[in-house]
């Protein structure tokens, strides 16, 4: 299971392979960043990565902070966004 720094499975996403190698492997440069960020970064990948220097989300002490509660797939529902992060919450935990 290849995890992101937030906490997605990337072998689980229709993108991964595709469009996308996974956040590690493009400095947070997803596709869905290089689109819709000024940076072209993930706003997760940057703040975990670049500005704290940590392994992932699952390394700061403030996880779930408001960012990670924020970050939302347009896509989801209000209460798959929710099930989505007590999973990724977990899964992240469990890594460290």
């Amino acid at each position: 299971m290849k995890l992101s720094a937030c906490g997605l499975i990337c072998d689980e996403c229709e993108y991964y392979e595709k469009e996308c190698n996974g956040c590690i492997a493009v400095s947070g440069q997803t596709f869905w960043a290089k689109e819709m960020m000024p940076n072209h970064t993930c706003p997760l990948f940057n703040c975990a990565i670049n500005e704290k220097g940590l392994v992932s989300c699952g390394h700061c002490h403030e996880l779930p902070c408001d960012m990670f509660r924020q970050m939302k797939d347009p896509n989801s529902t209000d209460e798959e966004h929710e099930r989505s992060l007590v999973q990724r919450v977990s899964r992240l935990k469990q890594s460290v």
